[in-house]
């Protein structure tokens, strides 16, 4: 029996638009695929979901790194709001399946300064039981620690947890041990498949 219900944020909670934020700043889909795809794949990025480098170190060493796309970097991560949009839908159902007794958690790889700047405020966050943030405890997904960590920190049966992520190897982490899960493709999907709950 489903009794908990954990989520990610990154296109789960809210919707990931880097491409986008950088099309409407005036780049080429091709410019900002590039782009985005050199900062996210660089290994500072991991270290920023340590815990391990602040933001300011993160924007300063990708710049060095990528001198020519420097203006671009700077202008990315002083925007960064706009990387995520809401799921209002998403966010409503989640209420309702708290107040039917759920308890809700949140699991997800995020960088302090970037994590408190998309959820501060957000509805969602009132209706979490437990945050675990990978900025926060040093660890990360797929890492099969964080899963056990969380599950001891709120003293959660993994067979009574359902866990939602967009990366299958997230999912696949978690169905290790023993953990529901289900692999969040599409929005209209995944309120199907909250609205079953």
């Amino acid at each position: 029996m489903i009794k908990n219900l954990i989520f990610d944020v990154g296109k789960v909670l809210m919707t990931y638009r880097p491409f986008e934020m950088m099309e409407e700043h005036g780049f080429s889909r091709e410019e900002a695929e590039r782009i985005v795809n050199e900062m996210f794949t660089n290994p500072y990025w991991k270290l920023c979901d340590y815990g391990t480098v602040p933001y300011d170190e993160l924007t300063k060493g990708l710049q060095t790194i990528y001198p020519d796309d420097a203006e671009a970097i700077g202008w990315f991560f002083a925007n960064a709001e706009r990387l995520m949009i809401g799921r209002p839908k998403v966010w409503e159902k989640i209420h309702e399946l708290k107040e039917k007794g759920y308890k809700i958690y949140i699991l997800s790889n995020y960088e302090e300064t970037l994590f408190k700047m998309h959820t501060d405020g957000r509805p969602f966050m009132q209706d979490m039981d437990g945050v675990v943030v990978s900025y926060a405890v040093h660890m990360a997904k797929p890492e099969e620690r964080i899963y056990r960590y969380l599950l001891d920190t709120y003293g959660l049966k993994a067979e009574e947890c359902l866990y939602f992520d967009d990366l299958p190897e997230n999912c696949g982490a978690a169905a290790k041990l023993g953990i529901n899960t289900y692999q969040v493709r599409a929005e209209e999907p995944f309120l199907k498949r909250l609205e079953k709950l």
